[in-house]
């Protein structure tokens, strides 16, 4: 039985796995799983202590969650929040066209907000300048290693909750290494752990403050900081500039262009401000891609160096 349960109904449209997405790290990320019966998983480390997360379809419109932990109830006050409740997206009018039939189709698709830096800062450090199969294998090899197992049923199924902030600052450098995970990330890591509690704060900071946060930490640039406000935050304006592919799709998709730079991205986003990141999660949605040029990144093992 769940520790606490909670339902609640929107009162909007909510595609709950669309919603939900950008907080998955992979297909076997130990701290997130969907199952056949539509539910959706969430093993989180809140400041009341680990907890588990069940979110589901019911009846009449309303979402179904149980939670289970010290953090149940943290999650479950927090539901709307990570559901889209503060997020606005008829703000964005858009005009006939393509990117207008994609809002148009997608009417459930919202930006939800954790309130959790840490646990999605982590991640997108490990996930800098590397492919996302390196980065996956590295989060599912820390967590299993070194996380806590979820509480209830999600535990004994083998989700993890990641380490604490201290937890994170002590794992040694053979096992940051062991994971595939480099210095330099590794020791950004270690520095964002022992600033986890000013980092923390940045949840309810707005867009420039809370970019200004992070990215003073060295280590922590534009594209890491606005991956994790996508979700902490649910901003809805943080692009993820130097990402390796969106320059090209935002150019294909708003231009005709088949390469585009960062610069020539934020030139075409800047009419959608302060909605430039949702307009990129359109596109993503949309069946148009740029093509393809360049040689594709090659995996660096650090495993065995």
């Amino acid at each position: 039985m769940p520790q606490a349960v909670r339902r609640w109904r929107p009162g909007y449209p909510l595609d709950l796995g669309r919603t939900l997405f950008p907080l998955r790290h992979g297909p076997a990320d130990p701290a997130y799983r969907s199952t056949p019966d539509g539910a959706f998983w969430r093993a989180s480390r809140t400041p009341a202590g680990p907890g588990t997360l069940r979110l589901a379809p019911a009846a009449a419109g309303e979402v179904e969650a149980q939670a289970w932990g010290p953090g149940a109830d943290w999650l479950l006050d927090r539901v709307p929040q990570l559901l889209g409740a503060d997020d606005d997206p008829a703000a964005l009018l858009l005009p006939p066209g393509p990117l207008r039939e994609a809002q148009r189709s997608y009417p459930g698709l919202r930006l939800g907000r954790t309130g959790l830096v840490m646990e999605s800062l982590i991640p997108s450090i490990l996930e800098q300048k590397v492919t996302t199969d390196e980065a996956y294998r590295a989060w599912r090899t820390l967590l299993r290693d070194f996380g806590t197992p979820a509480p209830g049923p999600a535990g004994a199924q083998g989700m993890r909750v990641a380490p604490s902030a201290r937890e994170w600052a002590l794992i040694p450098s053979w096992e940051w290494h062991r994971a595939g995970v480099d210095p330099k990330r590794s020791a950004t890591v270690v520095r964002a752990a022992r600033l986890a509690a000013r980092l923390e704060e940045a949840s309810g900071f707005d867009h420039e403050q809370a970019f200004a946060r992070l990215t003073a930490v060295p280590g922590i640039g534009i594209w890491t900081a606005a991956e994790t406000l996508q979700r902490s935050n649910g901003d809805a304006d943080a692009v993820s500039v130097g990402d390796f592919h969106l320059p090209n799709l935002v150019g294909w998709a708003l231009a005709g262009r088949p390469r585009s730079d960062d610069a020539q991205m934020l030139e075409l986003l800047e009419p959608f401000r302060p909605h430039r990141y949702r307009v990129c999660r359109l596109l993503r949605l949309t069946a148009s891609h740029a093509p393809r040029y360049g040689p594709r990144l090659t995996p660096n093992d650090h495993r065995h160096r």
